[in-house]
């Protein structure tokens, strides 16, 4: 066993911790314990595990209504998560955000946001506040391919490389904008290209590699804490299930999601773990150490009692 192999199978854990998070919150959906909509991020877990791996407690991450994988990178625990999804009183926002709208900002995470792009300009801010609280901030930003052709996007970036603010940009691009193919909505598919119209660093990477996330994280989160500006990365992944739970996926080439399952990033880790030595009863003991994990948390959650009709008001301003 090499010197690198113990953090890998630390990569496997904590992305096998959110594949699991979010198979059974399909089942909890698809069962109607959890209401509203859900949207999944099952095969894209190595970016953000790669990405908060190299993040301080101090550093904020913001991510889209897809983004359980990166409250459970950042370290936000998994039984508070599922109340949250199932309503119940324990949850993370006492179970009154459910699943688009978790934000545990004790742990660096600022909030998911069902709003395409609009995260971009409050992750901008957070960066324009380091500058001022002496805090040595990063913020970290995800959004999907789709996200970039939003006017806010353009408006956040412009302004953190205009003023050189400790800023990451992180494109998951899983090829489709909901449900249409990203390449069919723009005259560049390659996104990672309009970094140098900002006036920052670009690099397009193997989204699926934990490893290759993690390098290029760390590369650009040197950079902003070096106060030299924002950097954006487009990490190439795919989306192995609907754009949200019921989508019937019509859209999609036949084929397509059995090739991507070939190279989904656990399947994949634990491939390269056993190539270099490390036994599959290794790879295996930490799947399912994560999968228990999993199991405990959701029996804990719906053991909580449900959020209460009588403090429905606390946290409303007007």
């Amino acid at each position: 066993m090499t010197s690198h192999q113990p953090a890998e199978i630390g990569d496997l854990a904590a992305m096998q911790r959110i594949r699991s998070f979010e198979e059974k919150t399909r089942e909890l959906s698809l069962a109607r314990q959890i209401i509203g909509s859900v949207h999944l991020s099952i095969g894209q877990e190595a970016i953000p595990v790669g990405a908060c791996a190299v993040l301080q407690p101090q550093d904020a991450v913001f991510a889209t209504y897809r983004g359980h994988g990166w409250a459970l990178a950042r370290g936000v625990p998994l039984a508070p998560s599922f109340a949250e999804l199932l309503g119940r009183s324990t949850g993370l926002n006492g179970g009154r955000g459910g699943s688009p709208y978790f934000s545990a900002p004790q742990y660096g995470f600022f909030g998911e946001n069902s709003i395409v792009g609009a995260g971009a300009p409050i992750a901008v801010g957070a960066a324009l506040a380091a500058r001022y609280d002496g805090s040595g901030r990063v913020a970290v930003v995800s959004f999907g391919d789709g996200a970039t052709n939003q006017g806010a996007m353009h408006e956040a970036m412009n302004f953190a490389a205009a003023f050189s603010l400790p800023v990451v940009f992180v494109c998951e691009n899983n090829t489709y904008s909901e449900l249409t193919p990203i390449a069919e909505m723009v005259g560049e598919p390659e996104l990672w290209r309009r970094a140098a119209g900002y006036g920052m660093p670009g690099s397009r990477i193997d989204g699926n590699s934990v490893t290759t996330v993690r390098d290029a994280m760390a590369a650009a989160v040197d950079r902003a804490r070096a106060g030299e500006g924002p950097s954006f990365i487009e990490a190439m992944t795919e989306r192995l299930v609907g754009h949200y739970i019921g989508d019937v996926e019509h859209y999609r080439p036949a084929g397509e999601v059995a090739s991507a399952w070939q190279r989904e990033p656990i399947g994949r880790l634990e491939r390269e773990l056993v190539a270099q030595g490390v036994t599959e009863a290794v790879c295996r003991a930490a799947v399912q150490q994560a999968a228990d994990e999993v199991e405990r948390a959701v029996a804990e959650a719906l053991a909580a009692p449900l959020a209460s009709a009588e403090d429905v008001k606390e946290h409303l301003y007007a």
